[in-house]
C-alpha cells in the first residue's frame, strides 16, 4: 500500500492505494479517498496521519525519536572491520601475531591494536593519534580498550 496524488480538476487528492494482481496483471485498487490534499496539508492531518502510522513501524519510530533529540545511544560503522576483519582472519593475520606475541607478557591485545592500525591506515590513512578518535565510530571486536600509547 501507499499514498498517492491524484489531480482532479484544479485539486490534487491524496488516496490510498493497494497493487494487486489480476489476471496475471497488476492492478492499483484505491482503498480510500484521504481529502483534498491541501487542506489535509493546512489542517496538519498528513502529519498526524503519518506520526499515527509510524507508531506501528519502527524505522520511523526510531527517525521520529531521533528528530526529537531523544534518541539514546551511539551509531557505529561496522562494515569496514568486518569484511577487513574476516579477510585478516583468513590469511591467519591474527593467529601468526598472537603466537608472536605470546611469551612477551604485552598488558594489551597486541593483535587488535595491530588490526587496528592497519585497518586504521586502510581506510583513513592518517597517524596513530588519529586512529585512536576514529576507531570511536566503529564497532571493533576487542579494540575498545586499546590506547593511543598501545598504538
Amino acid at each position: 500500500m501507499f499514498l498517492r496524488r491524484k489531480k482532479s480538476g484544479k485539486y490534487v487528492y491524496v488516496q490510498i492505494v493497494q497493487n494487486e494482481r489480476v489476471k496475471g496483471k497488476v492492478r492499483q485498487r484505491v482503498i480510500g479517498t484521504l481529502g483534498r490534499e491541501d487542506l489535509l496539508r493546512a489542517s496538519g492531518q498528513l502529519e498526524g496521519l503519518a506520526v499515527s502510522i509510524g507508531k506501528y513501524a519502527r524505522k520511523v519510530a526510531v527517525l521520529k525519536e531521533e528528530e526529537k533529540g531523544e534518541l539514546q545511544g551511539q551509531v557505529v560503522r561496522i562494515g569496514a572491520p568486518r569484511v577487513f576483519g574476516k579477510l585478516w582472519r583468513e590469511l591467519g593475520l591474527d593467529r601468526i601475531l598472537e603466537e608472536s606475541a605470546r611469551d612477551r607478557k604485552f598488558g594489551f591485545a597486541v593483535e587488535r591494536a595491530v588490526f587496528l592500525t592497519v585497518l586504521h591506515r586502510l581506510m583513513a590513512s592518517e597517524s596513530d593519534r588519529a586512529a585512536e578518535e576514529w576507531k570511536k565510530d566503529y564497532e571493533i571486536a576487542g579494540a575498545g580498550s586499546i590506547r593511543l600509547h598501545q598504538l
